[in-house]
């Protein structure tokens, strides 16, 4: 009677954690699809709006022949996608805040999350200008 309940015993354990170990990698693989279909989600979301994800640090000074020569750097704040031929609007305005000119120009540089690439303009700005801004309309998505 003892070693038919300790063999009903062993067998009931070997069950149970065969059992265990089956669901436990099951678990895991759930979590992986899990995990890629959130970042598939995140890039999705980032794709879309390019403008919230690149940004733009830069500075301008008038050079010998008056232009108006822009430095910059443009950030890539994105956790997922990468951007290529990225959009920019520049906008010179006059001391007193009125817009005198805009001007488009695209940066043919790919990249990638949380990257960044330099560039330089120059232009022949409007007379009174005083400042330049300048902004990202878009980019279009690396998939």
């Amino acid at each position: 009677m003892t070693k038919k309940i300790f063999s009903s015993l062993f067998l009931f354990v070997f069950v149970f954690l065969l059992y265990s170990c089956k669901d436990d990698h099951t678990q895991f693989t759930m979590d992986e699809d899990n995990y890629e279909a959130q970042k598939q989600d995140v890039a999705t979301m980032e794709y879309k709006s390019p403008q919230k994800f690149l940004t733009i640090k830069k500075t301008s000074k008038k050079n010998i022949l008056g232009q108006t020569v822009i430095k910059g750097t443009v950030f890539n704040t994105a956790k997922v996608a990468t951007f290529k031929d990225i959009d920019l609007k520049l906008q010179f305005y006059s001391k007193t805040g009125v817009l005198l000119e805009e001007d488009m120009e695209t940066i043919f540089e790919k990249i990638n999350a949380g990257g960044s690439t330099k560039f330089v303009s120059k232009y022949f700005s409007p007379k009174g200008s005083d400042s330049v801004s300048v902004t990202v309309i878009g980019a279009k998505p690396v998939k």
